[in-house]
């Protein structure tokens, strides 16, 4: 009986600690956030950057290991966002090195947001799933969408 208290400690304490934590910052955070400061499209290679526009426009920009923009180079991206049971379809295309959405998202407060990344032609869509929402976190100090914190 003592073994399994001590294995359920063990495991709680494992699940509870954040996944990464900035050194010496006193900050815990969950995810890596996008130089530009958007949402990183984890599993994405090269590394994919959602980020919306002042203008309700969203840019997709990919990386590098180091974070460094790469050109685009046969990846698509297409938006499904979807607020009050209606879904709107953004598509993008390449402007420059990055993939630019031809329309604005629609202006809601929030968001149901399906993000399909095609790396190649041929290759397995990747769907990233999230809520966009347009105000700013008071801890991380990034759009909410794209926050970085443990909460």
């Amino acid at each position: 009986m003592k073994k399994i208290f001590v294995l359920f400690s063990v495991i709680g304490i494992l699940c509870a600690a954040p996944a990464f934590v900035h050194a010496g910052s006193g900050h815990e955070h969950e995810k890596s956030g996008g130089p530009k400061g958007g949402r990183l499209l984890e599993g994405t290679q090269p590394k994919a950057e959602f980020f919306v526009e002042k203008d309700n426009t969203a840019t997709v920009t990919f990386y590098d290991e180091t974070l460094k923009p790469v050109a685009v180079s046969g990846q698509s991206v297409t938006v499904v966002a979807e607020t009050g049971g209606k879904k709107t379809t953004v598509e993008f295309e390449k402007k420059g090195d990055a993939l630019v959405s031809k329309g604005p998202l629609p202006e809601e407060h929030a968001l149901n947001l399906v993000v399909r990344v095609l790396q190649t032609a041929e290759a397995k869509p990747l769907n990233f799933r999230f809520v966009y929402e347009d105000h700013v976190c008071g801890t991380c100090k990034r759009a909410e969408y794209a926050c970085i914190c443990a909460h």
